[in-house]
């Protein structure tokens, strides 16, 4: 079978034809979880873009189950860095949204988030308003929000970058399991070399000025992945390996600015 995502030579140019992204060619397959790694400003966040069909791209091709990404083949939920929930809301409510956007009628919408909302641990939050939940179940409840509508694939704009690393951690192995749980296919921005690779089975390395892929690295640890991971050799050895290539990749654009 093809590869769900596809970017072959994508690039993003601005109004002046400042290129945001130039040349990206990536594919990930059906079920993987795949991490973009770079630093601030490198085009990750509209990569994720492109993917979601939210922006088009200048030149190349972005298809997604085959077909251009714009037309939104399939199924898709995007997280968000910040959870913008409502804040005149339940969390029920926050949840349900999609559905009821979608035509939904409310009892069916409700039913639906709260099996969304046990799945991340916040079944009795369900009433509860945004100021009532701490950074970590806000969150939470964008993932359960993300999760309601049954995607077959999820992209995730540095969800947890405001986070302590406690609560980071935390929602690290609980995202890893709703993603086991549901056969996702998980595309994830970071700028975090520890989390990509605890995350994911392949790391993309982007370097900027323009955006660009340097380095296509598989993580070669088993799933499931638990807190020990961390202080395992594999684990040092991947996270190495990976700072190496973003170092490389930072090292070359400055060599060409």
């Amino acid at each position: 079978m093809p590869p769900i995502i596809e970017l072959a030579n994508a690039e993003v140019k601005f109004g002046r034809g400042t290129a945001a992204v130039q040349g990206f060619t990536a594919a990930v397959e059906a079920g993987q979880f795949v991490s973009l790694l770079g630093p601030s400003g490198c085009g990750k966040s509209t990569v994720l873009r492109l993917v979601a069909g939210l922006a088009a791209p200048s030149d190349g091709q972005v298809r997604v189950a085959g077909k251009p990404a714009a037309q939104r083949p399939a199924p898709m939920s995007y997280v968000f860095q910040d959870p913008t929930l409502m804040p005149w809301a339940t969390a029920l409510d926050n949840v349900a949204l999609p559905l009821r956007i979608a035509g939904s009628r409310r009892p069916v919408a409700h039913e639906a988030a709260r099996a969304a909302l046990a799945a991340v641990g916040l079944a009795d939050r369900a009433q509860a308003y945004p100021a009532e939940l701490s950074g970590g179940m806000k969150m939470r409840c964008s993932i359960a929000r993300a999760l309601v509508t049954r995607p077959s694939v999820m992209l995730l704009d540095e969800p947890f970058a405001a986070l302590d690393e406690i609560t980071r951690q935390r929602l690290n192995d609980d995202l890893l399991a709703q993603w086991q749980a549901r056969a996702l296919t998980a595309l994830f921005v970071t700028h975090s070399v520890f989390e990509a690779v605890y995350l994911s089975q392949r790391v993309l390395v982007m370097a900027g000025r323009p955006g660009r892929l340097v380095a296509d690295l598989a993580v070669a640890l088993p799933y499931p992945r638990t807190a020990s991971v961390r202080l395992s050799e594999p684990f040092m050895q991947a996270c190495r390996a990976v700072s190496e290539a973003l170092e490389r990749g930072t090292a070359a654009t400055g060599a060409g600015a």
